[in-house]
């Protein structure tokens, strides 16, 4: 693969003031100097920018800048050029049809960024934080996404490892010598190092609740019985008109969701059909699926209308919906309407009395702006309360997550056979498992499969 030079368009399809084309490989610049005659490329030096027309043969296709980076200071470790013409959709096709005919070829997926990586400029957690940088759209997830490209975790990692790596290096020594019973590891020093690294391994875990709020947002269900104030509630918190309004019940039959940022968190919230029973097959559908977003959602705002006559119903709802890890916020909505004239306290015993879990209480008015800072505060609060304070780095990806799950279940079983007092071939194996699953988290261990579903997320030119 590293043979072969390869192009692609690096900025979004659409006109633009400008445009940017990435060439990359062995042969980037005896073809860019085909098309680009103004400049002897091979003798220009890294990390210049040359003027010129870029030419098919006699015809001019554009007036461009060209940008060199030689190998190895280049993001693929490659020779490799930049051009940036005028953002025309047909000038920058016209620009890759002519390298491919002198010899380039179309770039794959994340073929930039995989030669980065197989060429050792980055390691495999690094290639996909630069995917993450791409996708972040909030202050919170750039922040991780940027701190995770710097090396955050693979450096965690590669403490682990090197310790580990030492025993397991005395582990096979003594396999060399099973002959003679001898022991040079030593098991305590080793079930010393097995608690610290399981203390590690937990406290990374637990730290994906929290990366996955902030790399995919925290989902938040607005439920309550029909006319409780939901869609105004959802207007409220976007300032925008979302959702339809309507005094009459059963408004809303579908969900609606949309993104609201928070201080740099993303929240998803999802208006949904009010809870009731109904004759109305449309209606139930809906009733169906905001039961549905509840439970796969983190946190829950259910609304109490302050005129509501029956709160043994509300009640009930909640219970059906309460489960654990799911956050409930109750607003008692429309206060501004009732004020003094509802026994809120009242309400919150009840409830209290009611509920498994804990829970918080809000009064609102949506019309009115009344307390909607303080339910925004509250949903900050809750994501921020996922954050350790012990760990600077977070876990945002599924695939760390997972090797990381498996690498604390090799770690314990390490420890298991070290208590089991078991021979040391089979201590050896579980030593090499814990290390290989925490090498699948920088690259140091994995296979073509892993490679291929990773960087086929990628967009072409990246």
């Amino acid at each position: 693969m590293n043979n072969e030079t390869i192009c692609a368009l690096a900025t979004a399809n659409g006109i633009g003031a400008l445009g940017i084309i990435r060439v990359s490989g062995d042969n980037a610049l005896p073809i860019l100097q085909k098309c680009f005659p103004a400049k002897k490329l091979e003798k220009q030096k890294s990390h210049t920018i040359h003027y010129g027309y870029f030419m098919d043969g006699e015809e001019a296709i554009d007036e461009i800048m060209l940008s060199i980076f030689l190998a190895p200071k280049s993001f693929t470790t490659e020779n490799s050029v930049e051009i940036a013409f005028h953002g025309s959709p047909h000038i920058g096709k016209r620009i890759l049809e002519t390298l491919i005919k002198n010899g380039a070829r179309m770039a794959k997926a994340g073929e930039f960024t995989l030669r980065a990586f197989i060429n050792g400029r980055i390691d495999l957690s690094q290639a996909e934080a630069i995917a993450d940088v791409i996708a972040s759209e909030n202050e919170a997830s750039r922040k991780v996404a940027i701190n995770q490209l710097k090396g955050g975790i693979t450096n965690e990692i590669s403490l682990l490892r090197t310790d580990l790596l030492n025993f397991v290096s005395l582990i096979e020594l003594e396999l060399d010598f099973a002959e003679e019973d001898v022991e040079f590891a030593d098991r305590t020093a080793l079930s010393g190092l097995l608690d610290k690294i399981e203390l590690k391994l937990n406290s990374l875990i637990e730290s994906f609740q929290y990366g996955n709020a902030i790399k995919n947002g925290t989902a938040v269900a607005i439920i309550g019985k029909p006319n409780a104030g939901k869609s105004t509630l959802l207007n409220a918190l976007l300032k925008e008109e979302r959702a339809i309004v309507s005094n009459i019940a059963g408004t809303t039959r579908d969900t609606i969701e949309e993104v609201l940022h928070i201080k740099g968190h993303a929240f998803r919230l999802i208006d949904t059909a009010g809870l009731r029973e109904t004759a109305d097959e449309i209606e139930a559908i809906g009733v169906k699926k905001a039961k549905e977003k509840v439970e796969n959602a983190e946190v829950l705002i259910y609304l109490i209308d302050t005129k509501s006559k029956d709160l043994d119903e509300d009640f009930r709802l909640i219970q059906e919906l309460e489960r654990d890890n799911l956050h409930i916020v109750i607003c008692l909505t429309k206060a501004d309407l009732h004020e003094g004239e509802f026994d809120s306290s009242n309400l919150f015993t009840n409830l209290a009395a009611t509920l498994k879990n804990e829970f918080s209480f809000i009064s609102i008015s949506a019309k009115a702006n009344w307390n909607m800072e303080e339910l925004k505060d509250e949903l900050f609060a809750y994501v921020e309360e996922l954050k350790s304070s012990e760990n600077n780095v977070i876990i945002t990806n599924q695939r760390h997550f997972e090797a990381l799950q498996k690498s604390l279940d090799a770690v314990n079983r390490v420890k298991e056979a070290i208590s089991s007092q078991i021979s040391t071939e089979l201590l050896a194996y579980e030593l090499r498992n814990a290390l290989e699953h925490l090498g699948e988290i920088s690259g140091e261990v994995t296979n073509d499969e892993v490679l291929g579903n990773i960087f086929s997320k990628f967009c072409i030119g990246k």
